[in-house]
């Protein structure tokens, strides 16, 4: 029987190089109900989940454009594009540069479910209660609120207590699930509802206020939308 993999790894098939992060599975509170918390955040309901892993950054530019060719990002910057996470892709796209990965690699990578993402930008089974992806404090992790900004190169800001970066700020980031409002039941593993017509997102933007970038915050697009301020990270199983 083949070993599972339980530690950080660097996926380098096809000249890419996609580091991940393994993620002990536990049960966690998912949701908000402090003050600032909007309806879609309650009720706080418990989560288990089993073990995976998830991007250590948003997926870039150039990791998009080894794999599908070109790069459909807003702000292609002018002498590096590399490190900048790719935006302006529809989840259906998303879903397409996963397929076109597995292929390449021979492996299963996918979009994050919705409590996965937020259990992963919490700190896990050991993470604490800040309010951002890392921090109490939104400047320590997050590139946000720049009305006339732009995205910026991933991983310049410190990173959660897995040592994951920008899961709050810089992009919005597609989850696996269609958007439904939460329910209290005890839940393992959820994937979200069967059908809908929006995805959600999470994580917060360059150009977001403060109270979007929290942990806890979810909105939802169309599946075929488009934005500047939106793109996305990897998961996969344990192998």
């Amino acid at each position: 029987m083949r070993q599972q993999l339980t530690e950080n790894f660097v996926e380098k098939a096809a000249n890419l190089e996609i580091s991940m992060i393994y993620v002990k599975g536990g049960t966690f509170s998912m949701g908000s109900d402090i003050n600032e918390s909007r309806t879609n955040e309650k009720p706080v309901h418990r989560v288990s989940l089993t073990d995976f892993f998830i991007s250590q950054y948003p997926v870039t530019q150039s990791q998009w454009k080894m794999v599908m060719g070109s790069s459909p990002s807003f702000f292609k910057k002018k002498r590096d594009i590399g490190d900048f996470p790719v935006e302006s892709v529809s989840w259906v796209e998303c879903i397409e540069f996963t397929d076109r990965l597995n292929e390449l690699t021979g492996k299963k990578y996918r979009l994050p479910t919705e409590a996965e993402w937020e259990y992963a930008a919490r700190g896990g089974e050991n993470g604490d209660k800040s309010k951002y992806a890392g921090s109490r404090y939104i400047k320590d992790v997050a590139w946000y609120g720049e009305e006339d900004g732009s995205t910026h190169r991933v991983g310049q800001k410190e990173p959660n207590a897995l040592g994951i970066y920008d899961m709050s700020g810089n992009v919005w980031e597609w989850c696996n699930d269609f958007f439904e409002q939460y329910q209290p039941d005890i839940q393992t593993n959820p994937r979200g509802p069967k059908y809908g017509i929006r995805h959600v997102c999470r994580g917060g933007s360059w150009e977001d206020i403060a109270d979007n970038c929290r942990v806890a915050s979810r909105y939802s697009y169309p599946t075929a939308y488009h934005s500047n301020t939106l793109g996305f990270r990897l998961a996969h199983d344990i192998f």
